[in-house]
Formats: structure tokens, sequence, C-alpha cells
């Protein structure tokens, strides 16, 4: 057993298990530890060498904040690779269930076989994940832990464990705030419905029947999506299973991957150039085929901004906001909303020149100044997103007020402060 920090493009991890074992990786849930898989080790580690990790910010390990999914999934990889280790099988719970879902995809040849637990392709809305950035920058971590086990945890289970209740608590309170509005952004940006039919290993779904954060819905998109993959409904478990009903995932995961392994190593022979490795060496999974290419339109002149537009626009502003724009476009505003998308948001957010807060701070300024308080409004949800605290965006009307008026200020204040308590008031 060893437990090692390690630098920033790597990840904390933990080992348990005999070093000649074939490898199992264990992934955390968002705000937990690799504590959170503690009743597995026992029976796992007597047949797998098992590798926890914390993600950053999370459990003491360093605060280096990783911005996608993808990146906790190279950081993951760079880990292993330290340690020698190629082929491995992995089960992840939550968003770490969305790395093990990015290592099939983009790293096929490195997954034996996966298991999600409280999985999703896509973790509610990127508004949902991105509101939640929101409160955590102005009010700490604190509404995040007190919420955790409502969120975690049946009702009966967290009346009946008050222990693991606050160790729950506690373990959210510890984690780094940065890290943890870093990876609720990853999980805003993380979508792969479109992309499951390409997950090419076995594949074990495994849900809690009462988990209200991804529950049994989710877990049959997975299912539906995924070509070998199969559901497991844990009875009386919510979000986190492994804590709560410990002897069933532990069955199941055991049982999912001395099956996946060893049936894929009795159907294929093991490629003789294979790298050495400490897991077992099962042979690549078969990819389909990719999608013949489509026509592409060449352009002579300058790249047209609008999809890069969109997609500045709907951070900054939100999915819910745009929609609701795009939606009722007709024929009158149509040309309106996409000159809008074009070159406000495709030319002039996109520029380097200013970091988003600071185009936060002059748009601000620039609506107060101009009495436009709707637009005022949306833009403070937009300044809040894009990383401005509530007594930042004070200080910014407070300037403007010396030089636009304190009327016209006045009447911000008013729009600010409502946008403001609406956006960093936890949500049930």
């Amino acid at each position: 057993m060893s437990e090692t920090q390690t630098p920033p493009k790597t990840l904390q991890y933990r080992i348990d298990g005999a070093d000649d074992a074939p490898v199992l990786i264990l992934g955390p849930s968002l705000g937990t530890t690799w504590h959170m898989w503690d009743r597995q080790i026992g029976e796992l580690s007597a047949r797998w060498r098992v590798i926890r990790f914390d993600l950053p910010g999370h459990g003491g390990a360093p605060a280096h904040a990783a911005g996608s999914i993808g990146e906790l999934a190279e950081r993951l990889l760079a880990t292993l690779d330290l340690l020698g280790v190629q082929r491995f099988g992995y089960a992840g719970c939550s968003i770490g269930g969305a790395i093990g879902i990015e290592l099939a995809l983009r790293h096929p040849h490195r997954v034996a076989s996966l298991a999600l637990v409280a999985a999703s392709p896509r973790f509610g809305t990127a508004d949902e994940f991105r509101q939640r950035g929101v409160v955590v920058r102005t009010n700490g971590l604190d509404p995040m832990a007190r919420s955790a086990p409502e969120r975690w945890f049946t009702g009966g289970f967290a009346a009946a464990q008050p222990a693991i209740v606050e160790w729950a608590v506690q373990m959210v309170r510890t984690t780094d705030p940065g890290c943890y509005i870093a990876a609720c952004e990853a999980l805003a940006a993380f979508d792969v419905r479109a992309e499951l039919s390409r997950v090419g290993v076995p594949t074990l779904v495994l849900v809690g029947s009462e988990d209200q954060v991804t529950g049994p819905a989710e877990a049959r998109t997975l299912v539906a999506g995924i070509p070998d993959a199969r559901l497991a409904l844990v009875p009386g478990a919510s979000h986190l299973a492994p804590v709560e009903q410990p002897a069933a995932v532990t069955d199941l995961l055991a049982h999912h991957f001395d099956t996946a392994w060893n049936d894929t190593l009795a159907a294929i022979p093991v490629p003789q150039a294979a790298p050495a490795t400490s897991a077992p060496v099962a042979p690549v999974a078969e990819i389909a085929p990719a999608a013949p290419e489509q026509p592409v339109a060449v352009s002579y002149g300058r790249p047209d901004p609008y999809d890069t537009g969109m997609k500045i626009r709907r951070e900054v502003l939100g999915d819910a906001h745009v929609d609701r724009a795009t939606v009722a476009a007709d024929d009158f505003t149509g040309d309106f909303q996409e000159l809008i998308t074009r070159y406000a948001w495709g030319e002039v957010w996109s520029r380097e020149g200013l970091d988003r807060r600071t185009r936060s701070c002059v748009t601000l300024t620039a609506l107060l100044a101009g009495g436009h308080l709707d637009e005022l409004a949306f833009h403070t949800r937009a300044a809040l997103r894009n990383g401005l605290t509530p007594a930042e965006i004070k200080e910014v009307l407070l300037h403007a007020a010396v030089y636009c008026g304190v009327p016209a200020a006045n009447s911000a204040f008013k729009v600010a402060q409502a946008v403001i308590r609406e956006e960093t008031t936890p949500r049930a």
C-alpha cells in the first residue's frame, strides 16, 4: 500500500493490492475523496491492484484546477504512465464516471472494461453547474457541504448514520473552492450523448434506485447508447451507492470485472507486440469505422464567426437565456439575433485583448450609462458566471455612478441586487 502527492499534471493517488495483480482504477465523485471507496477495498484489493485517485483540490491534493473532463482524463493517464500501467479496468462515480467515458472514447486501447456508477452522458444542464459555481464563488463551499447529504444519501440512511453524514459534509468543506468551481465548469461542458455508440468496452451501468441526481433515467440512456452495456439497479441507494450499499456495489463490480476481462481474453489472442504492463493485456476493442467525410464549404475570406459566437454566448449568458432568445426569433427578429451572435459574440467577445471578467466590467458600465436595465440584468448574471463576485460588481456600479450619474446607478443597483440574490442563493 502506498500514498503519494504528485506534480500538477498528474493526480494524487493511493494503491492497494499486489503489484503483479491486474489493475483496477476507482474514480471519485465531485466533492468526495478516494475514501468514498474504502468499503470496497478489502475485497477488491484481494483480486486487483486497486488505484484510487483524488480530483485536484480534493482530499488535500494540490489545487491545480482542471478545466475539462478531457484534462482530468489526461492527468489520470499521465499518473498511470508514471506507474507503468498501460491497460486497466475502470470504475468511476458521477464525475469519475464521466472521466471513464472520456477514457473509453479517446483512449480505447487503455481501457479493458468499464463501470459507470451514478453517471450520465450529460449531467443536468450547463446552467445548473455554472450557477453552482456562482454560489461557491460567492458563499464558499458551506452551502454545497450542507446540501450534500440530501443529494448523496437516502433519508433513512442519513438518519441512521450521522457519523457518515458528518464525514461527507467535511469532505466537501475541505475541498478547494477554485477546483470545485472548475469541476462544475467541466461538467457543464460535458456532453457525449452523440458519441456513446463508440464506447467499445464491456460496460456496467450501476445506479441507486433512489438517486435523484443521476438516476435510473440517465442510467438507461447510457445502456441504450453503449453497445456492450448492462444495467444494475441497487435498491435503497441514492447517489453515493458505494457508501450506502457497499456490499451490493462490491459484488456487482467484482462480478463485472471478472467476467469482462475473462471473456475478452478468451475470445481473442493477446497481441504479441503489446507493451509490458501490470494489468492483463486485453485486445483492443474494434472501433467502428469513421463516417464518410462530408463536403466542406470553402471560404476564401475570414472564417464565419457565427459558431464561435454562439459557443461564447451560451457560455456567458447561459443556455436557458440563449434558447429563449433564439426560439422567440421569427422572420422579423431572426436576422437581428444572428447579427448579435456573429458580431457581438463572435467578433468582439472572442477577442484576446481582454479577459471575460474585464469585458463584463465594461459591459455593465456601458449598460448602466445607457439605462438599458433589461440587458443589465442578464449581463449581471453573466458577470457572475465570468468570475466577478458580488462585491466586485458593486464596485463597478459605484465607480460608474461617479461618471454616469447617480440616478442611473440607483436603477442599476436595484436590478443587479435582485439578480445577485437569485443567483447566489443555493437552489434546492
